[in-house]
């Protein structure tokens, strides 16, 4: 038994000693490796190194388009000297006016002018303002806005690649308000390059775009976007500004230039943005190429003037389901008001009537009236058809130039109120008085003929359907009204869910001096 005992110890003995040397062994050798390990990942001559791949273009197509048109856009300087309006508001030209009628108004708001800080320089002074254009003819032809280079003194163009101070001095071929283009040229020295147009109707929302031009001076400034909308109307006062809205980049000075598609053809000429920052917020405006080559063909004629047939009609500027409802139409332009002894007006037109073909092609809105008639030469016939109280008829008118029929017409100030007399309130909340014979005299209405809105209630019926103080109400649901007891007895009848159609004359500064539809369905 001590024997057995002998050798059991003697066994546990050597086995500790056989698993006290493996650990030792094995510590060894995982020491020596991790040694070797690190001493491989710290040898600098084994780190793979960062190589620069080969210079590669990864798309070509904005570069090229760039490079192929660059060379017809031109930067435009201006100079004007300021001067003080009878409202007491300075008007320089080159795109800072503020006449009456004039785009001023329209780009304080949406561009914020062309260069420089209107009221900043004193009466009298020199005024410099910066634009874009673009060559579209050898002989030197330039197409740009007629706010760039309206009542500029002095107009110079510098050509991309002439050295700095190189300029020519440009011409005014002739200008157009209403679609704010122009033509101005140069006598250049040898035959210049100039860019192609495209068809703008070929344009589909998403369509690629490059605006191209001196934004802030900078010229040669190349921005890309997209075409965001057609058709866009921005500015209901200019029937003739059917813009492109676009996202590429356009800032004060890009004014003028080209809007151009992948194939390097101009598909628009930049105008406008609309801006809280005097900067680009993405929302630009370009005047479409099909309606800058109609434009630019009339002012290079002989008469350098662009001709618009007119019949002497206003309508609002969009449909309005509750006009058509109430005036019992479903398609047409129904007339807000008849141009004194107009085309219209001779013809037997009357305000209320809905115009709802022309020559026999149906009439579906404004758009297609304006464009219809404004392309016919003056003193040519149309065949109207119409409808009054539910009845059609038709009308042969004289078509008239439009410049001459619309010439005087002014713009309506807004009144303070006046007197004693209490306004009527309303429940669709505005305030109105009798038209007094002083505001008769200035906004050439006879005494006794409508109502002036001395008041209107924020959140109400009568602001969610456009009506402002200094409006005249002239009509409510076809019914006249002469005064404010016309008016209390129209409105007493009015029941919630109803249609409800106002004929005004808005008097608002600015606008226009005929009479549209405000309307929509009482709550």
């Amino acid at each position: 038994m001590n024997g057995f005992s002998a050798k059991l110890r003697a066994h546990r003995v050597a086995s500790t000693l056989i698993i006290f040397a493996t650990l030792v062994f094995g510590i060894l050798i995982g020491t020596i490796i991790q040694k070797g390990v690190k001493g491989k990942e710290s040898s600098p001559a084994e780190v793979a190194q960062l190589t620069m791949p080969a210079p590669q273009q990864m798309s070509s197509a904005f570069s090229k388009v760039a490079k192929t048109i660059e060379p017809a856009v031109v930067n435009i300087n201006t100079e004007s000297t300021v001067k003080m309006t009878p409202r007491g508001r300075r008007s320089p030209g080159g795109g800072n006016g503020d006449d009456e009628g004039s785009m001023q108004d329209f780009f304080d708001r949406f561009f914020g002018g062309q260069g420089g800080v209107p009221g900043q320089s004193p009466e009298g002074t020199r005024q410099r303002s910066l634009g874009s254009g673009v060559i579209v003819d050898s002989k030197g032809y330039i197409v740009t806005n007629a706010h760039v280079v309206e009542k500029a003194d002095r107009v110079r163009v510098q050509l991309a690649g002439d050295p700095p101070g190189v300029q020519y001095d440009a011409k005014v071929i002739g200008s157009d308000r209403e679609t704010d283009l122009a033509v101005i040229k140069i006598e250049p020295k040898k035959a210049l390059p100039f860019a192609k147009l495209g068809n703008s109707d070929s344009l589909d929302v998403g369509d690629w775009v490059l605006a191209i031009g001196s934004p802030f001076g900078l010229d040669q400034t190349v921005t890309a976007g997209i075409i965001s909308s057609k058709g866009r109307n921005i500015d209901n006062s200019h029937q003739f500004q059917s813009f492109l809205q676009t996202d590429a980049a356009i800032n004060p000075g890009n004014s003028g230039g080209p809007l151009v598609n992948m194939n390097s053809e101009v598909v628009g000429i930049n105008t406008a943005i609309f801006t809280q920052s005097m900067g680009s917020q993405g929302v630009g405006f370009a005047m479409p190429s099909k309606t800058v080559a109609e434009i630019y063909n009339q002012l290079i004629s002989p008469e350098h003037k662009v001709t618009r047939g007119s019949i002497g009609v206003m309508f609002n500027a969009a449909p309005n389901p509750a006009v058509a409802r109430v005036y019992g139409v479903s398609s047409g332009v129904t007339i807000a008001s008849i141009t004194p002894d107009g085309p219209a007006e001779a013809a037997g037109l009357k305000t209320g009537d809905t115009i709802v073909s022309v020559d026999g092609t149906k009439i579906k809105d404004g758009n297609e009236l304006v464009n219809d008639i404004s392309s016919r030469k003056p003193g040519s016939k149309v065949k109207l058809e119409y409808v009054r109280g539910g009845k059609e008829n038709t009308a042969s008118v004289t078509i008239a130039d439009r410049a001459k029929l619309f010439r005087d017409r002014a713009s309506a100030d807004d009144e303070d109120s006046s007197g004693e007399e209490k306004p009527t309130a309303s429940k669709m909340g505005l305030s109105v008085r009798n038209l007094t014979s002083d505001m008769a005299d200035r906004l050439n209405m006879p005494s006794g003929k409508g109502v002036v809105v001395t008041e209107v209630k924020p959140g109400s019926f009568a602001e969610d359907v456009g009506l402002n103080r200094g409006d005249l109400i002239l009509e409510v649901n076809r019914a006249p009204v002469n005064n404010e007891d016309d008016f209390r007895k129209l409105q007493a009848n009015l029941k919630s869910g109803q249609d409800v159609v106002f004929l005004v004359r808005q008097g608002g500064r600015g606008a226009p001096s005929g009479t549209i539809f405000l309307g929509g369905t009482l709550p």
